[in-house]
């Protein structure tokens, strides 16, 4: 951890006039974007870390994916959470492998045995791991609400932290975003999988589904949803979610929002000190078919065992730019 040195000149900030809790706007060099409300009213701070990269950014073939990954950044790096990583990571290495020729096979019985060694590297693999590491440091710096959700366009991480913690926040978090590891992965895969399975049974879910599949029916908002498919979920690809933090986990598609009792000069220097480091890259385009319109109306229904649920959607134009657009 670094002494904090105030910077030597006031940062340049944007807010939008009329802005009840005074948001001050910043974006560094690389394009992380820092959204910063102070209150004063207790001495903490509550921390959100967003990513504009959500379901549907998700692989078609490996659905449900930003969700998993978003579970599997809690498990830390090569230098948070391993008890011996060079060890670690060649049984790693073998088990991203294994996964993709599971993946590939189509034999039962030879995807049986090759989940059996998965199995067996991943137990070998586990005696390297710290459990829990980063739930234990975050703790340790008066954490609570230690948490992240995704959903379609996004995944965001939470915190609530004591306001003279910000800096050993910064630093765990920086550390935490640099290059996670795949580690007890399979494990944490089937925490997803009953995820998924008690997500079954939720009306909610079926209706959204539902509805989506009539607006958007060739838009990934209608073609797989957050927690994925059951099929996806049991081939699971390393390799594919390498692939996607490279893609999406960068400064320009991420922002960190605070609000509380803090210093926003103080909170940019910080920014600065420890992500100005990552580097910007281009995102990939995002390609969908135009959704065909809505002429007459559509009822779907579906069947659970809670009380009635109904929702209602509608698809409308594209607002006109410098003109209000209303929904009726």
């Amino acid at each position: 951890m670094h002494d904090y040195a105030p910077p030597s000149s006031k940062t340049t900030f944007h807010s939008i006039p009329g802005d009840p809790i005074a948001v001050q706007m910043h974006t560094l060099s690389n394009g992380l974007r820092l959204f910063l409300t102070v209150n004063k009213d207790e001495p903490r701070i509550y921390t959100e870390i967003p990513v504009r990269a959500g379901s549907k950014h998700d692989p078609a073939d490996t659905t449900g994916l930003a969700h998993y990954f978003e579970h599997m950044m809690f498990k830390g790096t090569d230098r948070l959470g391993s008890l011996d990583w060079p060890k670690e990571k060649a049984l790693l290495d073998r088990i991203e492998q294994k996964f993709e020729e599971h993946r590939r096979e189509q034999d039962p019985l030879k995807k049986k045995d090759l989940y059996a060694e998965i199995d067996q590297l991943s137990f070998e693999a586990a005696q390297y791991a710290a459990a829990n590491e980063y739930d234990k440091l975050v703790s340790a710096i008066g954490a609570k609400g230690t948490n992240a959700y995704t959903w379609v366009e996004q995944t965001v991480y939470v915190n609530d932290i004591p306001s003279n913690e910000l800096e050993r926040w910064f630093a765990l978090e920086s550390e935490r975003f640099r290059r996670p590891i795949l580690r007890l992965f399979h494990t944490e895969l089937e925490t997803v999988f009953e995820e998924y399975n008690i997500s079954q049974d939720k009306d909610f879910r079926k209706t959204m589904k539902a509805m989506q599949e009539t607006l958007t029916p060739s838009h990934p908002y209608g073609t797989q949803t957050t927690l994925g498919r059951g099929e996806d979920l049991k081939n699971p690809s390393q390799t594919n979610i390498y692939r996607f933090f490279d893609r999406y986990y960068v400064p320009n598609n991420m922002a960190i929002v605070l609000s509380g009792d803090f210093d926003p000069d103080q909170a940019v220097a910080l920014a600065e000190r420890y992500f100005g480091q990552y580097k910007a890259q281009a995102l990939p385009p995002f390609h969908f078919e135009p959704q065909p319109e809505l002429s007459t109306r559509v009822r779907r229904d579906v069947h659970g065992n809670e009380a009635t649920w109904l929702e209602m959607a509608g698809d409308s134009p594209a607002p006109t730019p410098g003109k209000p657009h209303y929904c009726p």
